[in-house]
């Protein structure tokens, strides 16, 4: 059983997340949202920046955001067809709860870019936890609209870039379990230089 909530373990062993593309509603209360975020916050800082921010886009602002993704793709690829289009329209609508992660280090701090990114990153992933734990599924995308520089202003101050497009609703089909790496490809244990 994929995203099994029965402990915590059990979530963290089984979770997995959900294709948006693939989501039906409805998304998270505002309340339920909320909370979620509240733990995704809850992710290590070093020199406790907050290095990340959490732009959440309504469903009555999809209409707005559907523009916003067709002049940006217009922009990137003059070339783009009605396909292309199309498949950014229906981004736009994916079904569920759009969180956008934005990136958005501290500059010229002791504390080092890399990890700074890395807080970012562990915040999407408290994120993904958060929706699964409340009975939700995540999906975390990225694709060229998180590179464009249309994009990222409508989301970013300066110096600050899209991480990532995160959607939470239910799956609409049951989830499948990907491949995992094995340990022993991922996992190996120190040995300490002889010179």
């Amino acid at each position: 059983m994929l995203n099994d909530c029965t402990s915590a373990r059990s979530l963290l062993e089984t979770r997995r997340s959900g294709r948006p593309a693939e989501m039906t509603g409805p998304g998270p209360t505002p309340d339920e949202l909320n909370a979620m975020l509240a733990i995704a916050a809850r992710t290590p800082d070093h020199g406790k920046l907050c290095p990340w921010r959490f732009v959440t886009v309504s469903s009555l602002q999809r209409d707005a955001f559907a523009d916003l993704l067709l002049r940006a793709l217009a922009e990137a690829n003059p070339h783009a067809n009605d396909a292309h289009r199309e498949k950014e329209a229906a981004f736009a609508y994916y079904p569920g709860q759009l969180v956008v992660l934005v990136s958005a280090p501290v500059p010229d701090h002791k504390i080092p870019l890399w990890e700074q990114e890395l807080s970012c990153g562990a915040a999407g992933m408290n994120l993904l936890h958060a929706a699964s734990a409340l009975g939700f599924v995540g999906g975390w995308l990225t694709g060229w609209r998180a590179y464009s520089e249309r994009v990222r202003a409508a989301f970013c101050a300066p110096g600050e870039r899209i991480a990532g497009f995160i959607f939470i609703g239910h799956p609409a089909r049951e989830l499948e379990e990907r491949p995992r790496p094995s340990l022993t490809q991922v996992v190996r244990s120190w040995q300490a230089p002889i010179a």
